[in-house]
């Protein structure tokens, strides 16, 4: 069955409106992808020409902008039936499949060709593999057929630290492969979160998401795990020299409130209660992120000032 037949008739008296690119990239998505990507950059070693960081950040961008509209492409079809997405511009037929299509695929070529010709070829070839990694591995591949999905296709969005460090480095090393586990390690309770109070959404349309496999229990066991493997994984960038003492506290007592949550969702399960425990777990596993990278941020920052 066709994409076009899935989502319905496309009216083609719609023009569509560069919002509706915007809304293929993601933008939410490719906000926290450069923002640790540009945490990397700027806690790396080694000196970062202005320009070609700049460059770097667009690059990779528009290539997290890329796997969105592919993504999108291959996803119409579920998509289209579940209450989350069913707004998105495929299913709406504001964008067609083939437009949709060529979009994510010029994306990808030119967001990797610039990194990889203008700053360098580690960062380049890193960005093409997260890419293909994100369009193959998990949205043709893990989605639709394992509810270990995220667990394995999370690697997609764990790579744009490597990806900054590299491209200021030109190598990969321990510290960046330890923001990648990072990353790694938070996405599947995020995830999870997210997929128990859309159960249904899932079930709907086939996708074997834990929850609707292995049922809300077994999930919200997985999640505690991870959890408890996360936390203490997060505060290891300060024992190595990466993070200061500032990102000691705040991944330490953003940790515990982690872990807290986490375990209000595994000891909560019945009605509504259930429901809030994991949509408080999956928004603030968002918050977490953003503020352990943010806090590198901060610090990288401070210690370039100051070198």
């Amino acid at each position: 069955m066709s994409i076009q037949s899935e989502i319905g008739e496309v009216d083609l008296t719609l023009e569509p409106s560069v919002s509706d690119f915007i809304q293929l990239m993601k933008p939410r998505v490719m906000t926290l992808v450069v923002f640790t990507a540009l945490a990397a950059m700027l806690a790396a070693p080694g000196p970062i020409n202005p320009f070609l960081g700049t460059i770097a950040i667009i690059a990779i961008a528009i290539g997290a902008g890329a796997s969105g509209a592919l993504n999108m492409w291959y996803d119409a079809d579920i998509d289209a039936r579940m209450a989350r997405t069913a707004a998105r511009p495929l299913p709406r037929g504001r964008v067609t499949a083939d437009e949709a299509l060529s979009f994510g695929g010029v994306l990808a070529v030119f967001s990797v060709l610039t990194l990889g010709v203008l700053v360098n070829w580690t960062a380049g070839a890193l960005l093409a593999i997260t890419i293909a990694f994100y369009l193959f591995v998990y949205t043709m591949w893990l989605k639709r057929r394992t509810p270990y999905n995220i667990v394995i296709g999370g690697a997609a969005g764990a790579f744009p630290p490597m990806i900054g460090w590299a491209a200021v480095t030109g190598s990969i090393s321990f510290d960046s492969l330890l923001l990648f586990l990072i990353i790694f390690m938070w996405t599947p309770p995020h995830f999870w979160a997210l997929s128990l109070y859309r159960c249904r959404d899932y079930e709907r349309v086939g996708v074997p998401m834990l929850p609707v496999v292995a049922g809300l229990s077994e999930t919200r066991r997985q999640i505690l795990i991870y959890s408890i493997l996360l936390v203490p994984l997060a505060v290891v960038p300060y024992f190595v020299g990466l993070g200061g003492v500032t990102y000691l506290v705040c991944a330490s007592v953003l940790g515990a409130v982690f872990l807290a949550l986490a375990v209000r969702v595994y000891v909560t399960t019945e009605g509504r209660e259930a429901d809030t425990a994991a949509r408080q777990l999956f928004w603030f596993s968002i918050l977490y992120l953003y503020v352990l990278f943010a806090v590198l941020f901060g610090e990288a920052v401070v210690t370039r000032i100051l070198a």
